[in-house]
């Protein structure tokens, strides 16, 4: 029921039925279930999730529990931070569904498309695989967001990879193809990571929350990222990848341009929004992060600057 429905599970639904339909149907779908899963957030948030608490905290609600080899999986966490980013990426599916109907309809006579051959906007099966992949891909960008302990980040954090994979690949190029393995295989790398960090977090709190790391470790949330250890640096470096912390930036200047124009218009909003999320929740106020955002805003300027294509002068803005 609404309200209490986790988000990821109503887009995940959507790809099936938008698989499944065709025309003004699909495009029906693909703007209903952003707006959907909106009534559904604010549902959430109307049964008190994120008010204050008598003790100054937000308040935390946990509506999906399973548990597996003793741990207790949280697949639907909600509070204050989880709904502000629900509530954006619900509005960037919505607007890049919209921008997503054209796919399918075929090339304007006279337009630009049509001198170039863009395949974004040729009526051919690379446009269901689109609307698919990216319909699971923000529902994969969800389930990350509301997921309250690392082995549910680390699932979502995989699909991710996968569903966005699939927007790289629809440009059915020899190049999309390359860079869609690569694209692949660092994010595989960062799951990797991740789950690494989660598990030697696990044996040395015995707990797998999704929360602060250093207040894991050590009770508080001080003593920056070299007190916390080897757990919390892999889980940093994990979620530094997705962000595209410099020299770990590749991924993005090569994928936006090599994906179609609508996948890159999804790719933009969603898989450093992730890392971005995972950031602030496990290490929020960790002083490195302010040296890392330093680097991260003016080592790209030199390159875009130099750059003529705007789709990688994108992914340097990211």
């Amino acid at each position: 029921m609404l309200g209490s429905a986790p988000p990821f599970v109503l887009f995940f639904l959507g790809a099936i039925v938008v698989a499944l339909t065709k025309g003004t149907l699909r495009k029906s779908v693909l703007l209903s279930v952003p707006l959907l899963g909106l009534v559904n957030l604010f549902m959430t948030a109307g049964a008190d999730v994120g008010a204050p608490s008598a003790i100054g905290e937000s308040v935390t609600h946990v509506y999906l529990t399973l548990e597996l080899l003793g741990y207790e999986l949280q697949l639907y966490r909600a509070d204050k931070l989880s709904l502000l980013f629900g509530y954006l990426f619900h509005i960037a599916a919505f607007l890049g569904f919209i921008y997503a109907l054209h796919l399918g309809d075929g090339i304007p006579d006279g337009s630009v498309a049509s001198e170039v051959e863009e395949e974004d906007v040729i009526g051919n099966s690379s446009a269901g695989m689109q609307h698919v992949s990216a319909m699971l891909y923000a529902g994969s960008a969800l389930g990350a967001v509301f997921a309250g302990d690392f082995i549910t980040l680390f699932v979502f954090w995989e699909l991710l990879a996968i569903t966005s994979a699939f927007l790289v690949w629809a440009r059915n190029s020899d190049q999309s193809y390359g860079t869609g393995f690569r694209y692949l295989i660092i994010h595989v790398v960062s799951g990797v990571l991740l789950l690494s960090g989660a598990m030697m977090l696990a044996h040395q709190t015995g707990s797998i929350e999704f929360g602060h790391v250093a207040g894991e470790l050590h009770g508080d949330e001080g003593g920056g990222l070299a007190a916390a250890g080897l757990p919390a640096l892999l889980l940093l470096i994990a979620f530094g990848i997705k962000a595209g912390f410099p020299l770990a930036h590749n991924w993005i200047t090569e994928a936006y341009p090599a994906s179609t124009p609508t996948g890159t218009v999804f790719l933009s909003a969603f898989t450093t929004k992730v890392a971005v999320y995972a950031l602030a929740r496990s290490f929020g106020g960790l002083d490195e992060l302010i040296w890392i955002g330093t680097a991260m805003t003016f080592f790209p300027i030199f390159y875009a600057v130099l750059e003529n294509d705007l789709r990688r002068v994108l992914g340097y803005s990211m």
